[in-house]
C-alpha cells in the first residue's frame, strides 16, 4: 500500500539510488560535463559511480549507503506509522554516518585506516580515496531527508515531513559549512605551537594585557584590544540603528522631496568595495586632506593624525553599515498596521503620542535585529580598521596579522576569534532578553487599509536635521573617492582623462567582439558567482527564519546562533577556516569556484534571517492556520501565503548578498586562484601597484552596475500589497 504522504520518501529514496548507479562517486578535476562516455563513469578508478566503484574498484565500504536508501524505498510502502519512522530513523542515520566515516577516515593521513582493514580487505589501497563528488552528496542529502522523516513520523515537528526536512537540511548545512570550518579553525587556541593540546597555553593567551588592559583609563597607555573592539561595536550598532530608522522614517511616513535623494545616496555604500570610502575619507580628513590643508590655510594649524584612531573607523563603518540598518527598519516601519495608529488618534492621542506610545513599541523587532547586525558586522569588519585605524588596534586586525603576518600564530588567531564568539554571544542573548517573548504582530488576515500616520512635526524635523547633512556628507565623499579615476594621477597630475577606464575595460572588435580590457575576466567571475549565491543566500535565510519564528523544537537556540556565527568571525578567519576544513577529503573544495560561492552564502546568511526574522514578528500566525485549514500543504502555505508578505525582507537579502558578494574581500582573499580571480582582489593587486586610476575606475564600474543591480532587484521582488490606501499629497 503505497500512502500519498509516503511520496517524499519514495522520491528521495528512488533519487538516492540513481545517483549511486549513475553519477560519479567522487570529485572530478574538470567537473561531470567532462567524462567522456559511459567508460569513465563505470571503468574509471576516481570517476566511477559508487555502484561501479563497489563491483569494480572493490571499495565495498560504500555499501551501507546504497542498502540505507534501499530499505527507505521499500519502507515506503508502509502506512505512517511509528513504526516506518524508527526504520526510517536507523537507516537514514546509520547510512549518513556510515558515509561520513568512510569519507573522514579512508585515505586520511593519520586517521588509522587499519582499524578498519579487518573489515574491508581493499582498505589500505584506497590511501588516495577523493573527496566526495555529485554522487557522494546526492546520497548523503538523500539519507538527511529519510532521517528527516524518520523524526517525523516519530512525532517530531507534528509530524509534518516538510518542516522535519527544513530543520534537519538547514542544520545539515550550518554543520558543515559553518560550524565544522569554525570549530576546526578555533580548536587552535588549545594547542602550544608544538601541536600538543594544552589548556595552559589556552590561558595565557586569554589572560593577555594586550587584550584586556585598562591603560587608556590611566591617559599613558592603550587600552586592550577586546575593550576597543567592544566599545566600537557598542558605538557603531546604536549609530547605524539611529541613522537607519531615521532614514526609513523619512522615507516611509514623510512626503518630503529628501526621499528622492534618500533613495539614491542611502543604499550608496552599501555597494561600494570598502576600501574605497576609506580613501574618500582619507582624501577629506587625512593629513594631505582637504579639511587639513582648509585647516592649516585659515589658521597655520601643522596638519595632524587625528583622523586615524577610534573616530576615523566608526565613521567609515557608520558609513558602511547604515545601509543594512535602513534595509532592516524600512520593512518593519511598512509592516505596521496603520489602523493600530487610527484607533489610537481616535481616542484623542496626538500624533506624538501615538508614534512614540504605539508606533515606535512596534518598531522594537526591527530596531533589536538592527543594532545586532550592525554589532556584529562592527565587530567582524576588517578593511576600515585596516584603512583608517593607525595605531586604534581591534580584533579583527589583530587576528589577521597572527595569520599572515610574520608570526604567523594561528593559536592566539584562534584565542582572539573564541572572544569575538562570546561577544556576539553575549550581544545575541541579550536581545532576546529585551524582547522576550513580547507580542509584535501588525499584519493579520484582517482587511487593512489606513492610512500610514505622517511623523509628529518634533520627529521629522529631527529626521531631517540628521538625514540632510549625513545625506550631503555622503555625497562629498563619493566625488572626492572617485575623482582619482578620472584624471591623470592624483595629487601630481589632475589632467581628466578616460585613460583608466580604456585599460581596464576597453571592447575590440576584431571579426567579432572581443573584451580586451584587463579588467573584464574578474568581472564575469564575480557576477557569475555572486549571482548563483544570492538566491540562494536569500531562500536559505528566509527559510530559517521561518523555522525559528513559527516552529519550536529542541535546540532552537543552538540552532539560531549557529545561523549567526558566520558574522561573529571576521573575514579572514572564515576563509582560513574554509582552507583547512576544505583542501582535503572528504569535501575538498579548495581552488573551484564551489567553495567561494558557499562562503558568500553562509558569510551572508545572517541578514537574510534577521531581515526575516523581523518581518515575521508581524505576520499573524492566524495567516498560516487559515491556509493549512483549507488543507493547504505547508510547503504551500509559505510559497503562495506567507512569502509576498515578505517582499521587503526578500528584496533586503537579495540586495545585501548580491552586492556583498561583490564587493567582499577579506573572506575569499585566501580562497580566490587565478581562474576565480573577483573584481575586488584585483582592485587590491592594482592598489599593490600603486595604479590607483584603474582601482578607482575599476570601482566606479562596479558602483554603477550594482546600483543597476539593485534596482533590477527591487523591481522584480515588488512591494508586498497590504490594501492599504494611498497618503494623500499634502
Amino acid at each position: 500500500m503505497n500512502h500519498r504522504s509516503n511520496r517524499p520518501i519514495l522520491f528521495w529514496s528512488v533519487l538516492g539510488l540513481a545517483a549511486f548507479a549513475l553519477v560519479p562517486w567522487y570529485a572530478t578535476p574538470d567537473g561531470v560535463l567532462s567524462l567522456q562516455g559511459v567508460g569513465e563513469l563505470l571503468g574509471g578508478h576516481d570517476s566511477a559511480s559508487g555502484l561501479a566503484q563497489v563491483l569494480l574498484q572493490r571499495r565495498p565500504w560504500l555499501v551501507p549507503a546504497a542498502l540505507a536508501l534501499l530499505i527507505g524505498g521499500i519502507t515506503a510502502r508502509l502506512l505512517p506509522t511509528r513504526g516506518q519512522g524508527w526504520v526510517l530513523l536507523a537507516s537514514g542515520l546509520l547510512g549518513t554516518l556510515a558515509v561520513l566515516a568512510q569519507g573522514f577516515v579512508i585515505g586520511l593521513p593519520n586517521a588509522g585506516p587499519g582499524l578498519l582493514a579487518g573489515l574491508f580487505p581493499g582498505l589500505l589501497a584506497a590511501t588516495s580515496q577523493p573527496g566526495f563528488g555529485w554522487g557522494a552528496t546526492i546520497v548523503l542529502a538523500a539519507l538527511l531527508m529519510l532521517t528527516a522523516f524518520g523524526l517525523a513520523r516519530l512525532g517530531a515537528f507534528r509530524g509534518d515531513l516538510f518542516v522535519s526536512a527544513a530543520v534537519t537540511g538547514s542544520a545539515g548545512l550550518l554543520v558543515i559549512f559553518v560550524a565544522y570550518p569554525v570549530l576546526r579553525a578555533l580548536s587552535g587556541a588549545f594547542f602550544d605551537a608544538s601541536g600538543a593540546f594544552d589548556l595552559g597555553a589556552a590561558w595565557t593567551r586569554v589572560a593577555n594585557e594586550r587584550i584586556w588592559g585598562l591603560g587608556c583609563l590611566s591617559g599613558d597607555r592603550r587600552c586592550g584590544v577586546a575593550w576597543n573592539t567592544l566599545l566600537l561595536a557598542v558605538m557603531t550598532g546604536a549609530g547605524t540603528t539611529v541613522l537607519g530608522t531615521l532614514l526609513a522614517l523619512l522615507e516611509d511616513r514623510s512626503d518630503s522631496k529628501v526621499r528622492r535623494v534618500l533613495r539614491l545616496l542611502a543604499p550608496l555604500p552599501i555597494i561600494t568595495p570598502p576600501f574605497v570610502v576609506g580613501l574618500g575619507l582619507i582624501l577629506l580628513f587625512g593629513r594631505a586632506g582637504l579639511v587639513n590643508q582648509a585647516i592649516e590655510w585659515a589658521f597655520g594649524v601643522e596638519p595632524g593624525r587625528w583622523f586615524y584612531g577610534f573616530f576615523g573607523v566608526w565613521l567609515a563603518q557608520l558609513f558602511a553599515f547604515t545601509p543594512i540598518a535602513f534595509m532592516i527598519v524600512r520593512g518593519v516601519v511598512q509592516g505596521i498596521s496603520p489602523s493600530l495608529e487610527e484607533a489610537s488618534q481616535t481616542l484623542r492621542a496626538s500624533r506624538s503620542r501615538t508614534f512614540w506610545h504605539v508606533t515606535f513599541p512596534l518598531m522594537l523587532p526591527g530596531l533589536a535585529n538592527a543594532f545586532l547586525v550592525g554589532f556584529i558586522e562592527s565587530i567582524a569588519d576588517f578593511g576600515n580598521p585596516a584603512v583608517v585605524g593607525g595605531q586604534f588596534s581591534v580584533l579583527s586586525t589583530d587576528i589577521f596579522f597572527a595569520i599572515v603576518g610574520a608570526q604567523f600564530d594561528q593559536g592566539r588567531a584562534a584565542t582572539l576569534a573564541w572572544i569575538l564568539t562570546l561577544f556576539a554571544l553575549a550581544v545575541f542573548a541579550l536581545q532576546r532578553g529585551v524582547l522576550g517573548r513580547k507580542n509584535y504582530t501588525t499584519v493579520s488576515g484582517k482587511g487593512d487599509a489606513g492610512i500610514p500616520m505622517p511623523l509628529p512635526d518634533g520627529v521629522r524635523r529631527v529626521a531631517l536635521g540628521v538625514a540632510v547633512p549625513w545625506l550631503v556628507f555622503t555625497l562629498v565623499v563619493y566625488v572626492f573617492a572617485f575623482s582619482g579615476g578620472f584624471v591623470q594621477t592624483w595629487g601630481r597630475d589632475h589632467t581628466p582623462t578616460l585613460a583608466h577606464f580604456r585599460t581596464a575595460f576597453d571592447i575590440g572588435f576584431d571579426g567579432g567582439w572581443q573584451w580586451v580590457g584587463i579588467a573584464w575576466p574578474s568581472l564575469f567571475t564575480t557576477v557569475k558567482l555572486a549571482a548563483v549565491a544570492a538566491p540562494l543566500t536569500a531562500a536559505l535565510g528566509l527559510l530559517i527564519a521561518w523555522l525559528l519564528s513559527r516552529m519550536t523544537f529542541r535546540g532552537q537556540s543552538a540552532f539560531e546562533f549557529s545561523a549567526l556565527m558566520a558574522f561573529a568571525i571576521p573575514g579572514t578567519v572564515l576563509g582560513v577556516s574554509y582552507i583547512l576544513a576544505f583542501n582535503v577529503p572528504p569535501f575538498e573544495l579548495t581552488g573551484t569556484g564551489l567553495i567561494i560561492v558557499l562562503c558568500f552564502i553562509f558569510r551572508n546568511l545572517p541578514v537574510g534571517v534577521r531581515a526575516g526574522s523581523a518581518a515575521f514578528r508581524q505576520l499573524d500566525k492566524s495567516l498560516d492556520e487559515a491556509s493549512l485549514m483549507l488543507r493547504a500543504s505547508t510547503a504551500r502555505t509559505l510559497w503562495s501565503v506567507v512569502l509576498p508578505l515578505l517582499k521587503p525582507a526578500v528584496a533586503a537579502a537579495l540586495i545585501y548578498s548580491f552586492v556583498r558578494s561583490m564587493t567582499t574581500v577579506s573572506a575569499v582573499i585566501f580562497l580566490v586562484t587565478a581562474e576565480t580571480e573577483l573584481s575586488t582582489t584585483f582592485i587590491i593587486g592594482r592598489v599593490g601597484q600603486g595604479d590607483y586610476g584603474v582601482a578607482l575606475a575599476y570601482s566606479t564600474v562596479l558602483i554603477l552596475f550594482m546600483a543597476l543591480a539593485t534596482a533590477a532587484i527591487q523591481v522584480l521582488v515588488g512591494d508586498r500589497k497590504l490594501g492599504r490606501r494611498a497618503q494623500p499629497a499634502h
